[in-house]
């Protein structure tokens, strides 16, 4: 499988030297995930899930500014973003001995203080088992139409495990994949595929505009981004509808949560026809969480929670029985279904967690418990 890596096809133009490069830096060197600098505070990174001070001094309001604002200067749009919303999001791409990474970067607005937040995304994008991921992931990315949401808070490797999905198909089936991303994150080779990637604000204005292009852009896939409104879901739903295969993530702790979740986005007159809308239309809802582990070698796993749309899947949404979606899961044998209890279970007899850790998260530690025993849990109910 080839590798893909961002000198392959830079995103972002070089740009000269600023100060907050040795910050970033440093956070490659120490193999961190996230840098997070806070007025009064010396800047912070976050290693295999911890965060940590660097041994320096707090940083001050001048000392921010002038991290900072070199970085909103370097495009005009981010100082209009920044002053109109107290935010602002975008990619920032720097060579590190020889490579080029890419940071995903928010400069916030707190308390009349600048701040900043900014994730590393790896220089290339790993493979299923790289990532440690169930490899029922692969079988869900041969559908041809259809919708993939990943949910999970953030930070939770949603944009890493679409990618690595994306990546899976690149090197095996001859399609157009067309992505809307605000920022982009990770960069594709073109393969066997046909990539186009559009990053929001400097692509393309907005995400609307972008999706009204996408009908015309005659793509097999497309990623969509967060599903943050009622908006963004009606056009990824449409595009799924229209005979796309559309992958998406949204902010949910598990996957049968997550029908609710979207619900939220519209009045209730309309629940009964998104309801029919996902039951014919979605695939697979992921939910997922990232776990220290302690396998040599190995910062954090994936714990994940697959839901697929089998027929009792279907019938139990169309019906608004959510309630039961759990035991559906749970109780499947050939969908390639598992909920947070079985992945745990799995990641503990595999060594790739402690108990500690599986019994903290678990949703339902007695049954984690039982299952560690070997005892399944009685069914709740006729489903």
């Amino acid at each position: 499988m080839a590798i893909v890596t961002q000198e392959a096809k830079p995103v972002l133009s070089k740009h000269p030297e600023i100060e907050i490069d040795k910050l970033f830096r440093a956070l490659v060197k120490l193999q961190g995930s996230d840098l997070h600098l806070k007025v009064g505070l010396p800047p912070h990174v976050r290693i295999n899930g911890t965060l940590s001070p660097l041994k320096r001094g707090p940083i001050d309001d001048d000392e921010m500014v002038q991290l900072l604002q070199p970085m909103i200067n370097l495009q005009e749009r981010r100082q209009r973003i920044f002053d109109e919303d107290g935010g602002v999001d975008f990619a920032y791409s720097l060579e590190i001995d020889g490579l080029r990474w890419r940071f995903r970067v928010n400069i916030l607005q707190q308390m009349s203080h600048m701040g900043l937040v900014a994730r590393r995304v790896s220089n290339k994008i790993p493979n299923f088992e790289g990532l440690h991921l169930p490899p029922v992931l692969a079988s869900l990315c041969t559908f041809d139409q259809g919708m993939i949401l990943l949910a999970g808070v953030t930070g939770s490797g949603k944009s890493t495990t679409i990618a690595s999905m994306l990546d899976w198909v690149n090197h095996r089936y001859h399609k157009h994949v067309l992505t809307l991303e605000d920022p982009i994150e990770y960069t594709f080779t073109d393969d066997k595929c046909l990539i186009n990637q559009r990053e929001i604000g400097m692509d393309v204005k907005n995400f609307s505009i972008g999706m009204k292009h996408a009908v015309r852009e005659d793509p097999d896939i497309m990623l969509v981004g967060e599903m943050r409104d009622r908006e963004t879901f009606e056009t990824a739903i449409q595009a799924a509808e229209t005979g796309h295969l559309v992958f998406g993530t949204i902010h949910a702790s598990t996957s049968p949560s997550t029908i609710g979740r979207i619900l939220d986005l519209f009045p209730s007159d309309m629940h009964p026809a998104i309801r029919s809308a996902l039951a014919f239309n979605m695939k697979a809802i992921i939910a997922q969480k990232l776990l220290p582990s302690i396998k040599p070698g190995v910062g954090r796993v994936p714990t994940c929670e697959i839901m697929t749309f089998s027929p009792t899947v279907r019938k139990l949404i169309l019906e608004s029985q959510d309630e039961k979606l759990g035991d559906a899961i749970r109780l499947s044998k050939d969908d390639g279904m598992q909920d947070f209890t079985m992945s745990l279970q799995s990641l503990v007899e595999t060594d790739m967690i402690d108990r500690p850790t599986a019994f903290e998260v678990a949703p339902n530690p007695e049954a984690l418990k039982m299952a560690l025993k070997g005892i399944k849990l009685a069914q709740k109910g006729m489903l």
